[in-house]
């Protein structure tokens, strides 16, 4: 049976305020004596770790439309560490509702061997829900994370999906426990990954380059916010980065490691990938 309107609602708040918790403690252990602020929107800034990030709840009740999410951005401090985002909605008006989300990593520097674990941890989550919609949510995601205006990708994807909405009197709880596992599965998914990469030796070049790619971050940002709802808009520009840097006509330096990220960025099948190059 279909739980009652107050009861979904104060269910899925309950998962996203959980799933804002355990996460913040898990970035916060990673980043030693780095500490969140309060709140609904907690934000780190200047960790050993991760130069910005931000974990924010959302809710909005603007009469008989309903919606209420989670979104994630993390900047690191080393630019051999990608950049990250999640987003998880759910949206409900009278007895229609559904479920969204996206995750993405953005690197400056590209690893196979962190993209081919990404994916391969999210195509596992995915597949507790149905085998075949990891392909759909990837197509999705490789499609939703481009720059259009430069044609380009800016990261190397990974999942997003509208409208969730399971058949079935039990669809709403299989969602429900779906975006619940979702969140869970950031900490599996992305802090292997910066553990691998937190202590890499970098200098000012790096340093630039990140600057860089950071822009391309604040492009994409700023096109989302253009057209999405309030609260998500207002959650994404709270965790823009400290900082960044545009340079018109920034061409890397051919066979640069700078270089090879855009060949590296271009959609393909990494959890199907039957070896990983260590980075």
């Amino acid at each position: 049976m279909l739980p009652g309107e107050d009861d979904r609602r104060d269910a899925v708040k309950a998962i996203l305020n959980s799933g804002q918790r355990e996460l913040v403690a898990e970035l916060e252990r990673l980043d030693g004596g780095a500490r969140f602020g309060r709140g609904r929107a907690r934000l780190l800034d200047n960790g050993d770790v991760f130069e910005r990030a931000g974990v924010c709840v959302t809710s909005t009740d603007d009469g008989g439309f309903f919606t209420c999410g989670l979104s994630v951005v993390i900047h690191p401090r080393n630019p051999y560490v990608p950049a990250f985002q999640a987003h998880f909605r759910y949206c409900e008006a009278g007895e229609t509702w559904w479920f969204g989300g996206a995750a993405e990593l953005i690197p400056c520097y590209g690893f196979a061997e962190d993209a081919t674990h990404f994916h391969r941890v999210l195509r596992a989550h995915c597949d507790t829900l149905d085998p075949a919609f990891h392909a759909q949510a990837k197509r999705t995601a490789d499609d939703r994370f481009r720059l259009p205006h430069r044609d380009e990708p800016h990261g190397l994807g990974g999942i997003a999906y509208d409208h969730l909405r399971p058949p079935g009197p039990h669809g709403w709880r299989r969602a429900a426990a779906f975006t619940a596992a979702g969140i869970a599965t950031i900490a599996p998914a992305y802090l292997p990954i910066v553990r691998r990469r937190q202590d890499l030796a970098h200098g000012e070049r790096e340093r630039q380059w990140q600057l860089h790619r950071r822009g391309r971050y604040v492009e994409a940002a700023l096109h989302h916010a253009a057209s999405a709802p309030r609260a998500d808009a207002e959650a994404s520009l709270l965790a823009l980065p400290p900082s960044a840097r545009w340079e018109p006509g920034l061409t890397p330096e051919p066979g640069s490691p700078e270089a090879e990220l855009a060949a590296l960025l271009v959609p393909r099948d990494w959890a199907g990938e039957t070896a990983a190059v260590a980075g």
